[in-house]
This record gives structure tokens, C-alpha cells and sequence, in this order.
């Protein structure tokens, strides 16, 4: 166990455990989603005790990699928790055990120990498996469905990242509408737009194209990877070799050889490239070398690629599904899910149109600005505050 600095506050610091045991630094699709959520909140959630919210936070892990910043104590389990089934037998069981010495423990995915003797609140990032559990294998679908109704039940407070997910979490979960609280994502400085002298060298380096159509995320069914890829071929049809290539990064998910099968299926595997999954110091590189980002998911907890690419000035077409309308704001084209013509004449409106392309540029970063770590951090503070029975904090973040 390393310890970092407490509170510095006259009144008695509250011990807030935060089980982060999904962080992983690795270089693959473990290191996405989620993980940088954990992360994030890790690396802000102290600057928000040293400004007049009296709590020590205890993060309770297995990634060795983590440095832990002042302000924060780490817990580093024994069992080798990056196995699911070590992991929840160890959130059952040890971490149970760890709620005996805190005030308060956050699950910082879905789901708290149900034998948990402090007052718990977790965050619950998206329903996907209650949505479209047809997407899910067995094991995963059946574990997030009884944990997280039976966490989201027993918590204090329920934290979605977006209005969304916090309606689907009272409808789906049956948690009263008071309890659940929605406490945006943000996106890292690192997103933001670059000179063109910059961008034109990555994709030398990379052997990119100088212009490529982009998709980036996890390849599973949700992320509506068939439907981009009718609506491609549609464009294709027309436009045959001016169109840009499809570029479909990310790391392999569940289902993902349907991705693959599909691109055979419409002749486009000359067109369309898989480079796998993208290392997180790279991702704003790849949205700022690309001439349009899609991402046409069917549903979206919050969207975090969506968000990301918008800071990087990238022009961005998503769905009108779930919470993306919520993240894109006016900054981006939405079309339906279900539509891959609408899909395609999106498509084509904005690679026709460099004027159009330029006014998107501008308007995603302003868009992704309303979004960040630090007044997520605030944020949730301020619930940990609310269910500690604390006086709300002075000032904005």
C-alpha cells in the first residue's frame, strides 16, 4: 500500500474508497472505454479534496503501473484481478472487507460489493447489455444484468455519464429518479487540433492516405459497423475510386468476425482497411488526420469517441441513438441509426464540401470545451458529499 496526502482541511477527513480494479495501462482494448474514465477520475478526483471538499481517497487495484498522484492512497490486491472471475469474487468478497475502514466506496463500473458495510455509490456508464442483449456473450450479459440492478438498487446515489443512461438506469434498474445523478464525461487536453504541417507528417509516418474516411472504436455489434459499410458501398457505387478509403480502427470486441464477413460480403475489402486496435497516445492524431469521422452506433452510454474527434476538429457524423445527440450537440450531423442511404448522403454532403468541412472544424472544438475531467471531478465529489450528509462546496470548477 502507498499513501499519498490527505486533506489538509480542519475537519476530519472522509475515507472514500474508489474500486478501480478495470484500470489498465496496457497497450489494447482493455486500456479503452472505461479505463480512461477510471483514470481520469483517479488523476482529478484529489485536486477536488484539496479545494474544500475534506475527503482521502483509497483506490483499490491491481494495475501495477499506476502512479498515484498526492492526495491519493493505492491498494493493490494480490489476486490477479484482470481475470473476471478473480475480479468479482474479489469485489464480493476482499473489498467487502476493505468497507469496514471507509466512509463511503464508489464503484467506478456499475457495480459495489452487495455485502458492503458504508454507504456505496456507483457509476453505471451505459445499459447496453439490458438494451441489446443480443450483442453480449452469455456470461457478460448475465453478470452486468444481476450486478448492476442489484448495485444500482442498493446505492445511495447512482451516477450516469449522461441524461441518457440516467433514464435508461430508472427505467431499466427501477431506481427512483432522485438517486440517479448525471455527471457528464470529459475529454483530456491532449484532444485538440494541430498545425496541417503536423497532421501531413503523421500520416506520412503512419502510410496513411491523405484523405481517409474514419471509424474508431471497440468492433462489436452496437457500434453499427454493418450499416457504415452499406452506406460505404452505396458511396462507393457512385463514386468508385475518388471516394476515400474506409479506415475501421479499434481493437477486436465480441462478434467482431461479423465486421469482417460484411466487408467481404460487399467487395470492399480492397477499400477498406482494419489497422486494430489504436494506442491512446495516438488517438488524437488519427482524428485529426482524418477527413471525416462516423460513427453511426446504435446506442452510446456517452460516446466518448464522438466527443474526442469534435475536440481534434475533426468533422463527425453519428446517430441519432441514445446519448450522442446529447454530446454532439449542433457540431456534428446525426442521421438514424437504422438508415444506411441517409447514412451515405451524409456522407457525401460532407466530403463534397470543403466549406461545410471547415465549419465543422470550428464547431466541434467549441462543442467539446462544454466537456472535462475536472468538472466531472467536481462533480462527483459533490455526490459524494450529498450521500456524507457535507455541506455543498463553494465555487464553480
Amino acid at each position: 500500500m502507498s499513501s499519498g496526502r490527505a486533506s489538509s482541511n480542519l475537519a476530519p477527513s472522509r475515507r472514500v474508497g474508489l474500486n478501480a480494479h478495470l484500470l489498465s495501462l496496457t497497450q489494447s482494448y482493455r486500456g479503452a472505454g472505461i479505463n480512461g474514465y477510471i483514470y481520469q477520475l483517479l488523476r482529478h478526483l484529489p485536486e477536488a479534496a484539496d479545494e474544500g471538499r475534506p475527503f482521502h481517497f483509497i483506490a483499490y487495484l491491481h494495475e501495477p503501473a499506476f502512479i498515484a498522484p498526492a492526495g491519493l492512497s493505492v491498494v493493490r490486491s494480490r489476486w490477479d484481478t484482470r481475470s473476471p472471475w478473480r475480479r468479482i469474487a474479489w469485489e464480493q468478497t476482499q473489498l467487502a472487507r476493505h468497507t469496514r475502514n471507509t466512509d463511503l466506496l464508489h464503484g467506478l463500473a456499475f457495480a459495489a460489493p452487495l455485502a458492503a458495510a458504508c454507504p456505496t455509490v456507483i457509476t453505471v456508464h451505459d445499459l447496453s447489455f439490458l438494451r441489446y442483449p443480443h450483442a453480449f456473450r452469455a456470461f457478460n450479459r448475465r453478470y452486468l444484468s444481476l450486478f448492476t440492478r442489484l448495485s444500482a438498487r442498493r446505492a445511495a446515489r447512482v451516477i450516469a455519464v449522461s441524461e441518457s443512461t440516467r433514464q435508461d438506469v430508472i427505467a431499466l434498474c427501477g431506481v427512483p429518479g432522485e438517486r440517479v445523478v448525471t455527471v457528464h464525461n470529459g475529454v483530456g487536453a491532449e484532444f485538440r487540433p494541430a498545425a496541417a504541417g503536423e497532421v501531413a507528417a503523421f500520416r506520412a509516418a503512419r502510410g496513411l492516405p491523405d484523405r481517409f474516411i474514419l471509424f474508431l472504436g471497440t468492433l462489436e455489434p452496437r457500434k453499427n459497423l454493418r450499416r457504415l459499410l452499406e452506406a460505404y458501398a452505396k458511396l462507393r457505387g457512385s463514386q468508385g475510386t475518388a471516394l476515400p478509403p474506409l479506415v475501421i480502427a479499434g481493437g477486436k470486441g465480441w462478434f467482431y468476425e461479423e465486421i469482417y464477413a460484411a466487408a467481404a460480403e460487399l467487395g470492399l475489402l480492397d477499400a477498406v482497411s482494419f489497422p486494430g486496435f489504436i494506442p491512446v497516445e495516438d488517438l488524437p492524431w488519427w482524428y485529426r488526420a482524418a477527413e471525416l469521422f462516423v460513427y453511426p452506433s446504435i446506442y452510446e452510454g456517452f460516446g466518448l469517441p464522438v466527443l474526442e474527434a469534435m475536440a481534434c476538429g475533426a468533422p463527425v457524423i453519428t446517430s441519432t441513438a441514445s446519448s450522442l445527440p446529447e454530446v454532439a450537440g449542433d457540431a456534428a450531423l446525426l442521421v438514424p441509426p437504422d438508415d444506411a442511404a441517409a447514412l451515405a448522403d451524409a456522407m457525401h454532403r460532407v466530403l463534397a464540401a470543403p466549406a461545410l468541412r471547415a465549419q465543422m472544424r470550428e464547431a466541434g472544438p467549441r462543442q467539446a470545451a462544454r466537456f472535462s475531467w475536472r468538472a466531472a471531478a467536481h462533480a462527483t465529489a459533490e455526490v459524494y458529499r450529498t450521500v456524507l450528509g457535507l455541506p455543498a462546496a463553494g465555487g464553480a470548477p
